[in-house]
C-alpha cells in the first residue's frame, strides 16, 4: 500500500503552504482584467492559489503548489466591482466584510439582469457556470471578498467571458484580450497601473 503520509518541515510549510497577509497585502494587482480600467469596476485583486481567472499574465500566486481549486481576494471601494461576465466553471465568493450587491442574468446584456441580491459579512454566494454576473461593493467603505474557483487552465480561451458592451468600453481605453484570454496591454500600461493603484490605496476612486 502506498504511504500517503508526508513529512513537512516548518521551513517547507512556511515557504510552500502558508500565505500570510502581511506578505500578500502589498502584492495587489490593480489591472488584472480588461474591465479594471473602467470607472465603477476598479479594484485590487490578490492571487493566493492558481491564476483566479487573470487576463494579466504578471501574477505569482502566494502558494504555488498545485491544488484542485483556486483562491483569491478582492478589495474594492464603494460602488466598484467586476463588470458583467461569466465563466465556464463555478465561481464562489465569501464576504469578509461590508455588503456586496450581486446581479445576474441569462442574456449577455447587463441591462437585462434577471436577479440580484445583497450578500453580507460571512455570507457566501456560489455562481453556476454560464450565468452572466457582476457585483459591486454596496458599502460606504472599502470591502473585501474571498473567491473560490474550480481549477481551470489559464490562457486557453476567453476567460472571463465579458459582455460585448464591456469589451467595447474597455477597447475605448485601449484594453483588449486575445483569443487565449491574455491581456494586450497598451504602451502606457505601467503608468496607468501605478495611477490606479495609488488612487485605490488612497481612497480616491
Amino acid at each position: 500500500m502506498e504511504d500517503v503520509h508526508k513529512r513537512v518541515t516548518n521551513d517547507q510549510m512556511e515557504s510552500n503552504w502558508i500565505s500570510r497577509f502581511s506578505n500578500l497585502k502589498d502584492k495587489a494587482i490593480p489591472l488584472m482584467f480588461i474591465d479594471s480600467i473602467l470607472p465603477g469596476h476598479q479594484r485590487l485583486n490578490y492571487t493566493i492559489i492558481g491564476d483566479t481567472a487573470s487576463e494579466n499574465d504578471a501574477y505569482t500566486p502566494a502558494i504555488t503548489e498545485p491544488h484542485q481549486f483556486q483562491l483569491g481576494m478582492v478589495k474594492a471601494p464603494p460602488g466598484n466591482g467586476p463588470a458583467y461576465h461569466t465563466h465556464d466553471y463555478i465561481e464562489s465568493f465569501f464576504v469578509l466584510n461590508g455588503e456586496w450587491r450581486f446581479y445576474w442574468g441569462y442574456d449577455e446584456d447587463p441591462g437585462k439582469i434577471e436577479g440580484e441580491t445583497i450578500v453580507g459579512e460571512w455570507d457566501l454566494i456560489s455562481l453556476p457556470p454560464g450565468v452572466f454576473r457582476g457585483f459591486e461593493n454596496a458599502s460606504e467603505q472599502d470591502a473585501w471578498l474571498f473567491s473560490i474557483l474550480e481549477t481551470h487552465q489559464v490562457f486557453s480561451g476567453q476567460d472571463p467571458i465579458w459582455s460585448p458592451q464591456i469589451v467595447k468600453q474597455a477597447k475605448e481605453h485601449h484594453f483588449y484580450s486575445d483569443d487565449k484570454g491574455k491581456m494586450i496591454k497598451p504602451e502606457n500600461f505601467s503608468t496607468l497601473e501605478k495611477e490606479i493603484a495609488t488612487k485605490l490605496k488612497m481612497g480616491q476612486v
